[in-house]
């Protein structure tokens, strides 16, 4: 049996500028999944770099309100709302209010960073692949 807390998983800041941390991936487990399954944080006022995958995702929205951009459509989206967002679609959320916009990312297939294209702000798509590690603040 594999059970994985969310407060034991490292936290990094993604290519697309969410708070990550990652619960679930095949590659990184001995696990029988296509997806990967992992846990972002938007902070109030901020919103995540537009971005691409070739594979297929699904936001679960956990806590905050905020609006969802895929491919020039906006919706604004509230706890316990799912997106579907298809492959290929350019993506990114913005958080609203003052509270952090917390949501689960399904990536089926699982994430690898050679299926992730994402936007420098102001410039056109080119890629980057940062991941940064954040100081263990049990807050975020």
């Amino acid at each position: 049996m594999l059970i994985r807390d969310l407060k034991d998983c490292r936290k990094i800041i993604a290519g697309d500028r969410t708070i990550l941390r990652e619960l679930l991936h095949p590659d990184k487990a001995e696990l029988k999944l296509r997806y990967s399954l992992a846990h972002a944080t938007v902070l109030p006022g901020r919103k995540s770099a537009p971005h691409r995958l070739r594979t297929s995702e699904v936001y679960y929205i956990l806590s905050g309100r905020g609006v969802m951009h895929i491919d020039g459509e906006q919706a604004r989206v509230a706890p316990g709302q799912a997106i579907y967002i298809p492959p290929n679609a350019r993506q990114f959320i913005a958080a609203l209010g003052r509270t952090p916009l917390r949501f689960l990312c399904i990536v089926d297939p699982a994430w690898r960073k050679q299926d992730e294209r994402v936007e420098r702000v102001g410039r056109k798509s080119k890629p980057i692949h940062r991941l940064r590690r954040l100081s263990p603040d049990k807050n975020l």
